[in-house]
């Protein structure tokens, strides 16, 4: 039976660097975001260039409607590459990478964030990733008690924002550093049901969402901001969530997973 997986904002930036590191081991792709089918074609072609089937579970995140529409089509793309399972009535994905998130609109000092900023990042950021990992997780739970031999597994990419201050988005420092607490949370509840759940945290990445500071962090970064003097790529993060989808960390359930390049490492 093949091996889904459903990366939420997969067909760009972080996302598409998870999506593409699966797909190179043979995972079968649910790619999810907001934009146009014709909008996501071009990635979409790329990992179907690996070998895997893939499909798109468009829908937002951050609303009620949005989730049940990835939940749906992602269950039935689930069906359809069922491969003749006979558990009809307790098909279940087998990873959920939780990736899609945004950033405030304007960087605001935190007396001046709005109620409306903050409701934005937070309904995606963290009240929507809760809300899909929890559909997901019931259905992993009753496909593990239909057979065994079911793997399942939850990864939600957090931000050294959960713990690193920036004052002028605290809005997604305070959602980031919640969707930590969310993953331990899922990890205790889904560890005596054989459902590891991880957090990878990354640092300074290049994508869509830094492309506007460039310069500043050029700078920090020539500057010493990170041990190892470079910025961090999607491809990093595709690394490090295949090696816990494949279950090299068996007994890590709950964990986080640093990719900052050492920029959280105390120094003097």
């Amino acid at each position: 039976m093949s091996k889904v997986a459903l990366v939420t904002g997969g067909s760009r930036g972080i996302g598409f660097g998870i999506a593409e590191k699966l797909a190179a081991e043979k995972w079968d792709i649910v790619i999810n975001g907001v934009r146009e089918d014709s909008a996501v074609a071009e990635p979409m072609a790329k990992l179907r260039a690996l070998g895997v089937r893939v499909g798109y579970a468009r829908g937002d995140v951050g609303s009620v409607e949005g989730r049940a529409a990835i939940k749906a089509s992602t269950d039935a793309l689930v069906a359809q590459w069922s491969d003749g399972s006979p558990l009809t009535a307790h098909r279940s994905l087998n990873l959920l990478v939780n990736n899609a998130g945004v950033a405030p609109k304007v960087r605001a000092d935190l007396l001046e964030t709005s109620e409306e900023s903050y409701d934005y990042v937070m309904n995606t950021n963290l009240r929507g990733v809760f809300f899909l990992t929890q559909a997901f997780a019931r259905d992993m739970v009753a496909a593990k008690k239909a057979d065994a031999a079911f793997t399942g597994c939850i990864v939600n990419i957090t931000s050294i924002s959960a713990t690193v201050v920036s004052i002028n988005r605290g809005e997604y420092c305070i959602a980031k550093s919640g969707l930590s607490m969310m993953s331990q949370l899922f990890a205790t509840r889904l560890g005596p049901d054989g459902i590891p759940v991880y957090e990878v945290r990354p640092g300074v990445i290049k994508t869509d969402m830094t492309a506007g500071v460039t310069d500043k962090y050029d700078k920090l970064i020539a500057g010493g901001l990170c041990v190892q003097p470079r910025w961090g790529f999607p491809d990093d993060i595709g690394k490090a969530v295949a090696g816990l989808a494949r279950g090299d960390f068996p007994f890590s359930t709950g964990q986080v997973i640093m990719v900052d390049g050492g920029l959280t490492i105390p120094r003097l």
